[in-house]
């Protein structure tokens, strides 16, 4: 695994950014894709149809622009099939572990300002009213739970991860200020 002090070896062209919710995964992918121009797929837009139903055509669609040369995208999903398609296929991976009250505070944010500005996100969809994200208890159907059921899942999976696929290069950030300074690192593309 590599540090974010670590050069990167090689440009890479097939990119994972992993993280707990509320890391900042598709800000990161965004930032990164304008750096070293790569095609961005954003895996929540492709998962998410009208009224949060899965879309049937998810998979179909991963599996479509994992197939190509370049790309980034969040490693999300993971219980939906994205595992066998997307870190085959990846050369590199940013993995944004930061600590909990980060993440936590920036979910938190995030989910309050689209719950009350009620911001479209995907496919018409918006984050539940406050009211609702007060009272849904299934981790499922409220992102703040979600996160906190999940806050350790990437630190026990990555071991797994770098075993199951050597070819993958992991970097792993431990705070945003070790991002920002890799990213303004990246030569442009």
């Amino acid at each position: 695994m590599l540090s974010a002090s670590d050069p990167i070896p090689f440009r890479p062209r097939r990119v994972l950014v992993a993280g707990v919710s509320g890391s900042g995964k598709t800000t990161f992918a965004a930032r990164l894709a304008d750096a070293v121009d790569l095609p961005r797929y954003e895996l929540d837009a492709l998962h998410h149809g009208p009224e949060w139903t899965p879309r049937e055509s998810f998979l179909d669609e991963v599996r479509a622009f994992a197939a190509t040369d370049r790309w980034i995208s969040e490693w999300q999903y993971t219980s939906r099939g994205v595992d066998d398609l997307l870190p085959p296929r990846a050369e590199l991976c940013a993995w944004l572990d930061y600590p909990d009250r980060i993440v936590r505070g920036r979910l938190w944010r995030r989910t309050l300002t689209r719950s009350i500005l009620r911001r479209e996100l995907w496919n018409g969809n918006r984050e539940p009213t406050l009211w609702q994200l007060a009272t849904t208890t299934a981790p499922e159907e409220n992102v703040l739970r979600w996160q906190q059921q999940t806050l350790n899942v990437w630190r026990e999976r990555m071991p797994e991860y770098e075993a199951r696929f050597p070819h993958l290069a992991i970097v792993r950030f431990t705070h945003p200020r070790e991002a920002e300074e890799w990213l303004s690192r990246v030569p442009a593309g």
